[in-house]
């Protein structure tokens, strides 16, 4: 039976025709409704056999008259000739290719006519842990400290990094750490307003060097009404993004305006340094600053919608008005420059504070999958985001009609076209200070559930992704920073991605709360792969004292995840057995005393999970602060509105200051030795 156009076309663009669910037992099949939806977001009219069959026809045009590829990703030692005669290979560090032995790894560019292609060689693997690992994580804004300003900062992540050395730590994972707006619903790290820049809202006002030349920023920290709601944000059990903002952001616009005065055009260090740092960004920062001060400009007229709801003449980076406006408000743009200047000063400190604290791996940086629909990188990038799709997950028992992420998809064949330029500055900037990234929902990297506007999650459908290509650069990135790379890979996983990641040096994700035998068991320490990082939790889960008490079920039932009474009950019931098999799991193991597995005290109870975690042959065992403290409300409740729980707020319950000496937190954290340090 021949094929239909509509199938050819959408197989042509990377639509997969089906997938096996979650359970790996149930195949679903793409509607054809979802593939005219999702060729219409990606340019294509396929309303029709006529019009799909024109569209194909299109492609073949375009790549008929094509010599080279825009870009090409070989391993290093690859077989290697140019395309014809008269074809020449320009070295990313010069030289003359012919006289190598072999194409060194690198950006390299070759040219045959008027055509060219970026030719990028990389090495066959990611950077290998050296030896196993144990480390902390720690969700930075919700650290409370005596001296931050109700939201943990980059001086809190240098603190913990130290107290972390002392107790035999390789490395500190924190949240991503992207730019948010910190204000109303716009705070979870993972809708970010860039992935390419950071949150200003984690710069240590007090560390800043403009401060000690600031007579306005001094009399504005010791003003009394200053540390009146200093002593309100720092006791408060929930992060206040708007007043912590607000705070922090009056002080640092009077900081940047002495740095103006005195460093930012003048030969002193500090001057020379911003100099540097906005040169190599280039007009990347420049768009995104001019993007943060467009939304103040547009803020102080009371339109905070975001920027699809502006007037369409400041929509596009370029434009005239946009040109303007950057040009009349310099002052108003060089402050954003200057803040990520300075934070990214600040995080450099911090990672050198963790090498120095003997942090073998040093800051463990989080990339999340995309940014918001109404970002910056989206206003800045919108030839390579599609609209009219959004990314999500498909069906499961955990979602069953799907997940909604709301978040805009990069096209792959835009990505390619433009020499995967985004991707290698993504990478970049997010291994920047970093000795280890985790690349959140990794599986995108191999393909993506795209769900069309106005339909319900079960009819979206995977779109591939060049994963070989997109792995290649990632494995370049991280051998010239010197990182590990980590893939979290949990959920619908199709059958190839474990092969393909440890081909790649791709460290997986083993989350203890996952890792059961059919009957509900714990598995063994021994079944835990060597190529992976293991946590008892994640930041979409209980923490280990909400699920031993059950809080994670308590809060599902009372916002309606778990609807009624008796259905509570069930799950109440089925969460005495977890406990028990959790116990025996222990025991057995010899991470908690036989003595204990009647009624283990709270801080026994985590400390045996962090030593069993500890004894599986995972090359990173990671550690959360939370579950070091004893924190029972998580993080984030998936799927639930904002006025039901307030996710991305909760701090922690005890201060950095008090944890170093709390004999609890000495009973929970886990012997370093057996991480194999």
């Amino acid at each position: 039976m021949p094929v239909s156009a509509l199938h050819a076309l959408a197989e042509r663009l990377g639509i997969l025709p089906e997938y096996v669910d979650q359970t790996g037992r149930e195949i679903r099949v793409t509607a054809d409704e979802s593939r005219v939806a999702i060729i219409a977001a990606m340019g294509f009219d396929a309303t029709t056999e006529e019009r799909a069959a024109y569209a194909l026809a299109l492609l073949d045009a375009r790549e008929a008259a094509r010599t080279l590829l825009p870009v090409r990703v070989i391993v290093h030692g690859s077989d290697f000739s140019l395309p014809e005669r008269g074809a020449t290979l320009t070295l990313e560090r010069g030289g003359d290719w012919r006289e190598e032995k072999e194409l060194p790894i690198g950006y390299h560019t070759l040219t045959a006519g008027a055509e060219s292609q970026t030719l990028i060689v990389v090495p066959p693997k990611c950077m290998a842990p050296i030896r196993r690992a144990m480390g902390l994580i720690a969700n930075l804004y919700a650290v409370r400290s005596d001296r931050n300003w109700g939201v943990g900062d980059i001086t809190d992540l240098a603190t913990i990094a130290e107290w972390s050395g002392e107790k035999g730590a390789a490395f500190v994972g924190v949240n991503p750490l992207h730019a948010l707006r910190n204000r109303g619903h716009d705070i979870s790290p993972y809708s970010p307003v860039s992935r390419l820049y950071r949150n200003p809202i984690y710069i240590d006002v007090t560390a800043v060097p403009e401060l000690n030349e600031c007579v306005d920023a001094r009399a504005l920290l010791d003003d009394p009404d200053t540390q009146a709601a200093l002593v309100s944000l720092r006791s408060s059990t929930h992060v206040d993004y708007d007043r912590a903002w607000a705070l922090k952001r009056r002080a640092l616009e009077m900081l940047h305006r002495t740095f103006i005065i005195r460093h930012r055009d003048a030969r002193s260090g500090r001057g020379r340094d911003y100099r540097t740092y906005i040169e190599q960004e280039g007009a990347t920062l420049v768009n995104f600053a001019t993007f943060c001060a467009l939304e103040d400009h547009f803020a102080n007229k009371g339109q905070i919608n975001g920027w699809p709801q502006w007037p369409a003449a400041f929509r596009h980076p370029a434009s005239p008005d946009v040109i303007a406006f950057r040009a009349s408000s310099e002052t108003e743009v060089d402050f954003h420059r200057w803040l990520q200047f300075e934070l990214d000063r600040q995080l450099c400190r911090a990672a050198t504070v963790a090498r120095e604290s003997g942090l073998g791996i040093g800051i463990y940086q989080d990339l999340a999958i995309g940014a918001a629909p109404d970002s910056a990188d989206v206003w800045a990038f919108g030839h390579l985001f599609l609209s009219g799709v959004s990314v999500g997950a498909p069906p499961d028992g955990y979602a069953p009609q799907g997940q909604n992420w709301g978040l805009p998809p990069i096209d792959p064949r835009q990505l390619v076209e433009d020499r995967y330029a985004f991707w290698i500055a993504l990478i970049r900037a997010s291994l920047r200070h970093a000795g280890a990234l985790r690349i959140d929902h990794v599986l995108g990297l191999f393909r993506q559930f795209w769900i069309p506007a106005g339909m319900p999650g079960k009819l979206g459908a995977y779109v591939r992704f060049p994963t070989e290509d997109m792995m290649g650069i990632l494995a370049l990135e991280s051998v010239r920073h010197h990182a590990l790379i980590v893939g979290e890979d949990l959920g619908t996983v199709p059958p190839e991605v474990p092969g393909v990641l440890e081909r790649w040096g791709i460290l997986s994700s083993r989350v203890m709360y996952f890792e059961r035998e059919s009957d509900g068991r714990f598995r063994p320490a021994s079944s835990y792969p060597k190529l992976s990082l293991t946590t008892a939790d994640t930041h979409d889960m209980a923490t280990i004292t909400g699920f031993w008490t059950a809080r994670d079920i308590e809060l599902q039932h009372m916002a309606g995840l778990i609807p009624s009474n008796e259905q509570a009950a069930a799950a109440l019931a089925h969460r005495d057995n977890e406990r028990r098999f959790l116990v025996e799991r222990l025991v057995a193991e010899g991470a908690l005393k036989s003595s204990l597995a009647e009624s283990p005290s709270n801080s026994e109870l985590r400390g045996g999970v962090h030593r069993f975690l500890c004894s599986t042959p995972a090359a990173l065992v990671g550690v959360y602060l939370e579950d070091l403290v004893g924190e029972r409300e998580p993080v984030n409740l998936p799927g639930v509105s904002p006025d039901l729980f307030r996710s991305w707020t909760r701090r922690l319950s005890r201060s950095l200051e008090g944890i170093a000496d709390d004999p609890e937190v000495a009973t929970a954290f886990p012997d370093p030795v057996r991480a194999g340090r």
